[in-house]
């Protein structure tokens, strides 16, 4: 499956994502990215998603080739998903684990899943719900245990809010998504 480890395979999972809907070059890439992240896409490193290109690349997952430039800019490589990398994409879109993806892997999914017509972004919604919502149980059935020590008790009653306040944030997606789904 290639290189999973947390940060850089969300990126590449991200960018593979992109790439389903048509193939791109890097800068189009960053430009969609930056747009679906909004103000917090600003911080993005500009080199990342060329480094990422060139690991997707090396992983087998997408394939390149240059294109014609105009005549007031270079020469650009255009990237495509690979058979495998359409396969990393449909088990990207798939997963539901809990607390990763962070946030902003969740959004990035649900925008790409949405602009490339890989899945319905409420259905991914509904998923990672389900998902949080038997990882909170599971918690506060440990939580009930009268023999937990009070500091990790703590802990799982942290634990607890946390993942309520994710049930809220994925509440508020479902909204937001069910809303453009309604205006389209």
């Amino acid at each position: 499956m290639g290189d999973r480890s947390e940060g850089r395979a969300g990126v590449q999972d991200v960018v593979l994502a992109m790439l389903a809907k048509e193939p791109a070059h890097g800068y189009e890439l960053r430009s969609r990215m930056r747009s679906a992240l909004g103000p917090l896409g600003e911080a993005m490193n500009a080199g990342q998603i060329y480094v990422t290109l060139t690991r997707l690349a090396k992983a087998g997952l997408v394939t390149s080739e240059r294109a014609d430039g105009l005549p007031d800019r270079p020469d650009r490589r255009v990237y495509e998903l690979t058979p495998a990398g359409q396969q990393r994409v449909a088990g990207w879109l798939a997963e539901v684990s809990w607390p990763r993806p962070d946030l902003t892997e969740f959004h990035l999914k649900l925008v790409v899943a949405a602009a490339a017509r890989l899945a319905d972004p409420v259905a991914l919604v509904d998923a990672q719900r389900r998902e949080v919502l038997r990882r909170l149980r599971d918690t506060q059935r440990a939580a009930l245990d009268r023999s937990l020590d009070a500091v990790a008790g703590l802990l799982l009653e942290g634990v607890v809010l946390r993942l309520r306040a994710d049930l809220e944030w994925l509440e508020a997606c479902e909204r937001m998504w069910t809303g453009r789904r309604a205006g389209a």
